[in-house]
């Protein structure tokens, strides 16, 4: 029988720390690469995302709301990156 933690680790701030990464990785895709090629980009860091969520949370160690914790992690992450894409849409469209 396993000994329940006195003072478990907070997992808010690898929720956190995921959205920062991927607020990051917006950032870095809208800057760096070129404009036909965002979407598909943004896609391929939001796989990135899914799998660095899995990780900070595996690494956290507490199965108790574990798949509620990943899909917070993923869904902010998303949200961000849509929020990041719409700003460097909006941006592409007007004359400038």
């Amino acid at each position: 029988m396993s000994v329940p933690e006195l003072a478990p680790r907070r997992t808010v701030w690898g929720v956190v720390a995921v959205w920062i990464v991927s607020a990051l990785a917006g950032v870095a895709i809208g800057v760096f690469v070129p404009e036909p090629w965002r979407a598909a980009w943004l896609t391929v860091a939001l796989g990135g995302i899914l799998a660095l969520a899995f990780g900070v949370q595996l690494w956290y160690g507490r199965s108790h709301e574990f798949i509620f914790r990943v899909a917070a992690s993923v869904l902010g992450a998303m949200i961000i990156m849509a929020v990041i894409s719409a700003g460097f849409g909006l941006a592409a469209i007007i004359p400038g």
